[in-house]
């Protein structure tokens, strides 16, 4: 046996040292010896498949004149690049938090939310040059090499130990997890790559620390709530902002003829929706609206809710039990039922025809079986407004009879919107306006309210409240309705 394993181990780690020595190649970008196992077209078609899940899941802003110049934009920084012939995809993704983020082969995101706390298209070359840089650089094609090694290494450990095995699913999903977040070297380089962009467009690399000043500040305004997702994984702002102030200092100090282009960039701003889009879906406490599908649900009190792109969910307060609400698929109540019912692993009642809330329905209790157990619930399919909402509440097996009562009054719940306050509820927007006059951010609040604080509105214009403002300048003012 012990010789079977060995040979089994020589086997496999010559197999793995041929993969090393095969997959390290040069960088273009960086110069620097990377492993690589994952070829230019494979890296292509993996970004071009998380690209549609990214525009399911996220959305993409409704707006055809930004996104047109938005991939010009990026275009012309990735056309400097050195990889300048990759398929380069840059979108607005209809998300209000601060971020930007990149998938493999050249798809690029950035937030209406991180464009609507820049100040210029310099800043935004510095942003949009970072995630170019992550692509350059491989880091996630590099990334997801390293896993595929690290499962290579999982499958031989597997063999080696039979006990092991029951184990493997899930050491393989942590490290999926811990490989495809990029290290601070990653994050440094890809800051270096963005200074090099930007600087090759001929826009002023001195605008680049503003971005990490304003992602520091952001963050210190949410103070607990929900952290910029650039913050998750990437190193602290002010670290990076001295280090890059360094790399600034180091070059030829002279910056006749580079663009900022603030007030050019800042117009482009004119009317994008800031914040939450109430259109989309909010919530008053438990109570769930959604003014343009115009429809209501009552969630559990207590319980923790999300509205999504794709469902709104609630989760018990002990994380055992969940409520969701989307969109199926199927045009009727009856063939989203069968389809969700005849799925792998489920078991079912015999569907019932329904009336909730006056609208035609059907609904079934089912199990699933999953690897980590039976989930027990009931399923919900409603005909409203031309489209079927599949409502579900299930939880594990034990579980279930606990929360069954509360899970499916949320579902019964559901029903037409008709108060036309809800129904005409409208954004919030960024209002771009001229100074007259010389003053500060407090002082204009005070001659024309927003529904929003001070602190707020100097955030965006990444200024304090009592920063004097001279005439001339153009400010973002956020206008609108005080939101639910």
């Amino acid at each position: 046996m012990a010789t079977l394993l060995a040979q089994r181990w020589g086997v496999r780690l010559t197999a793995l040292a041929a993969l090393l020595a095969a997959g390290c190649a040069v960088n273009p970008a960086t110069g620097s010896r990377q492993l690589m196992l994952i070829s230019e077209s494979q890296e292509i078609a993996l970004g071009r498949d998380y690209d549609q899940q990214v525009t399911a899941s996220i959305g993409l802003y409704p707006d055809t004149a930004l996104q047109r110049w938005i991939q010009q934009f990026g275009a012309r920084l990735a056309a400097t690049s050195e990889r300048p012939n990759l398929p380069w995809t840059f979108h607005v993704v209809d998300d209000p938090v601060v971020n930007a983020f990149a998938l493999p082969g050249g798809f690029i995101y950035v937030t209406r939310g991180i464009l609507a706390h820049l100040n210029s298209e310099a800043e935004l070359a510095g942003v949009v040059g970072h995630e170019i840089g992550h692509v350059t650089a491989r880091h996630s094609a590099s990334q997801m090499s390293k896993q595929q090694l690290a499962q290579l290494g999982l499958a031989v450990g597997t063999i080696a130990s039979p006990e092991f095995g029951r184990y493997g699913g899930l050491a393989s999903q942590a490290l999926g997890v811990l490989f495809l977040k990029y290290s601070r070297d990653n994050e440094s380089q890809a800051d270096d790559l963005g200074l090099r962009y930007m600087r090759r467009v001929n826009y002023d690399p001195r605008e680049m620390p503003h971005v990490f000043e304003m992602l520091t500040r952001v963050s210190q305004a949410q103070g607990g709530g929900r952290v910029p997702e650039w913050l998750a994984t990437h190193p602290d702002p002010e670290n990076r902002r001295g280090r890059i102030e360094q790399e600034i200092a180091a070059l030829p100090q002279s910056f006749s003829g580079v663009a900022v282009n603030r007030d050019s960039y800042l117009r482009r701003l004119d009317g994008l929706v800031f914040g939450n889009n109430p259109r989309e879906g909010y919530f008053k406490e438990n109570e769930f609206f959604h003014p343009d599908l115009r429809f209501r649900v009552t969630f559990p009190e207590g319980w923790t809710t999300s509205n999504g792109k794709e469902a709104v969910v609630a989760v018990s307060p002990a994380k055992d039990a969940l409520v969701e609400v989307s969109v199926a698929k199927q045009p009727t109540a009856d063939a989203a039922a069968r389809a969700f019912l005849s799925q792998q692993g489920f078991t079912s009642g015999y569907p019932v025809r329904a009336s909730v809330g006056g609208l035609p329905a059907v609904s079934a209790g089912f199990a699933a079986a999953t690897e980590s157990g039976t989930l027990r619930g009931t399923a919900l399919f409603v005909e409203h407004g031309g489209a079927v909402y599949r409502l579900l509440g299930y939880a594990p097996d034990a579980r279930w009879p606990a929360v069954q009562p509360v899970a499916e009054r949320a579902l019964q719940s559901f029903a037409r919107l008709t108060d036309p306050a809800a129904l005409a509820v409208q954004p919030q927007r960024l209002d771009i306006v001229r100074l007259d006059q010389r003053t500060t951010i407090e002082e204009l609040a005070r001659k024309r309210p927003s529904p929003v604080p001070v602190a707020t509105l100097a955030l965006v214009n990444q200024v304090e409240p009592q920063t004097p403002l001279e005439p001339g300048r153009l400010v973002k003012w956020i206008v609108g309705p005080a939101l639910p």
